[in-house]
């Protein structure tokens, strides 16, 4: 299938390791030019030569952390002189802390809002006007299945990823005589630090050891393991895609089988 992404130019949220990592490496597969980004600059740095090497693909990164406002605005900026446009936005972060109500003040609910919901909705913004004047564009917005089905001691995450699929939803109709696609999709387990922290957290406030809740993790996925990052990379990348025309307003799980909900 010919996915129609050599030379589009894609910014990638949160990807010097794990998912976003994952992502754009698979944009740079497909020839696409990748504007990477992370608050960490010696993992940006490692991370665009891992990809280079791996694909000889054109890729930038820029320093920069998601909560803040003019930052967001100067990276699309960066992009824009590098690439010219802007395509593809696929916007990714951490994920907030573990815990439950009692444990979060509003600091803590003020920095999960501005880490998962603001950056994406201040990073559609910006790209908004390039898409818009092409009159094309793609914009995937990463979540969690807790936007399905809550996630046990995850309650800042299970509040603000479901905020983000009315969001995607409400842009995927506002958009759409602009010929812009925007969907939402949710990974389940993947093997990533992220992954390993939260069954370390869950381990312990069950009092059990790490590996067997993480063996019990696993067999409960019905396709028995965790998923490899880049097959959740793969689905964002087709989302993202020529090859997609008509998806948008979805929200997508990519998860094994594991969420029981409907």
């Amino acid at each position: 299938m010919e996915l129609g992404l050599k030379s589009k130019a894609v910014l990638v949220l949160a990807s010097s390791k794990g998912l976003g990592k994952a992502i754009a490496m698979e944009f740079a597969k497909e020839g696409a030019n990748v504007m990477i980004t992370s608050r960490n600059e010696e993992l940006l740095h490692i991370a665009v030569e891992e990809i280079r090497e791996e694909t000889g693909a054109h890729v930038h990164a820029h320093v920069c952390d998601i909560k803040k406002a003019d930052q967001v605005k100067e990276l699309v900026q960066k992009t824009v002189e590098a690439f010219g446009t802007v395509d593809v936005l696929v916007n990714n972060s951490g994920g907030p802390l573990g815990g439950s109500f009692d444990d979060m003040d509003d600091e803590k609910w003020i920095d999960a809002f501005e880490l998962t919901l603001l950056s994406y909705i201040r990073a559609i913004r910006e790209v908004l006007p390039y898409m818009r004047k092409q009159q094309r564009g793609h914009i995937v917005n990463v979540a969690s299945t807790s936007f399905k089905q809550p996630i046990e001691g995850l309650l800042l995450s299970n509040t603000f990823r479901t905020g983000i699929t009315g969001l995607s939803k409400t842009l995927s109709q506002e958009f759409a005589q602009d010929n812009i696609l925007i969907n939402t999709i949710g990974p389940g387990k993947f093997a990533t630090d992220r992954v390993i922290e939260i069954d370390r957290l869950q381990a312990e406030s069950k009092g059990k050891g790490f590996e067997q809740f993480q063996q019990a993790s696993q067999k409960a996925i019905p396709i028995g393991r965790y998923g490899d990052p880049s097959e959740f990379a793969k689905a964002v990348v087709f989302l993202s895609s020529g090859a997609n025309t008509y998806i948008t307003g979805q929200a997508i799980l990519v998860d094994g089988g594991a969420t029981k909900a409907l």
